[in-house]
């Protein structure tokens, strides 16, 4: 959304210690440099002291603060050191958003420079974005996967999807798979093909999650 992107854009540039171009914006927001431009000529029309210009670069006045965050000192490390494992799950939204979530939590409260987490774990998945997948669990909406098993048998499923797993060693997506009328587990790292469909499993969601969990809750 164009208010949390706008948001992010005061965050960058009251954490930088010298002036960012719009490009550097942009490739840290994952937006073209136009996109840049429109946000930051709507915050100085707000008044938001952001000095600057296309191709000079722009600096936030000191002083500008955005409502406090209270945390305490341990409640800041333990969000801390949990954003910085999600590294761990291969998952690179996620990890963008860490590092977005990251940058809200420094202008709260100072965090801990004696506390490190190894970015250690699972691959980030080659044929399926993660990020799409979690957005279908949260719109209900089918995909139809090709699916490759452990024996490397190939199949299509179209499935419902109702969460996402973070093992160590993969990411698994748990769903309702249309095929096997049932509920499956899916490796992100074996899926050869992953489409949106148009078709979605609208209020459904819910209730599929709550089954899945009453069968499968004691195996987390």
């Amino acid at each position: 959304m164009r208010s949390t992107r706008m948001f992010e854009i005061i965050q960058l540039l009251r954490a930088a210690k010298d002036p960012c171009t719009a490009q550097q914006i942009a490739d840290a927001l994952e937006v073209t440099k136009r996109t840049i431009y429109r946000d930051i000529a709507s915050l100085q029309a707000m008044r938001v002291p952001i000095e600057g210009a296309a191709g000079v670069g722009y600096v936030m006045q000191r002083g500008y603060d955005l409502p406090p965050i209270n945390f305490d000192i341990e409640e800041a490390e333990a969000i801390s050191v949990g954003l910085s494992m999600i590294a761990r799950t291969g998952d690179k939204g996620l990890e963008r958003a860490a590092m977005r979530a990251v940058r809200k939590l420094s202008e709260a409260t100072e965090l801990s420079k004696t506390l490190y987490s190894s970015s250690w774990g699972s691959k980030a998945p080659q044929n399926v974005d993660l990020s799409q997948i979690r957005d279908a669990i949260r719109e209900e909406v089918k995909l139809h996967l090709h699916y490759q098993d452990v024996s490397q048998t190939t199949t299509e499923r179209t499935i419902w999807p109702v969460a996402l797993i973070y093992y160590a060693e993969a990411v698994v997506i748990a769903a309702w798979c249309e095929l096997r009328q049932d509920f499956r587990h899916f490796r992100a790292d074996r899926v050869l093909s992953s489409d949106v469909l148009a078709t979605r499993f609208t209020g459904e969601g819910a209730a599929l999650r709550r089954q899945w969990e009453a069968q499968n809750g004691s195996d987390f």
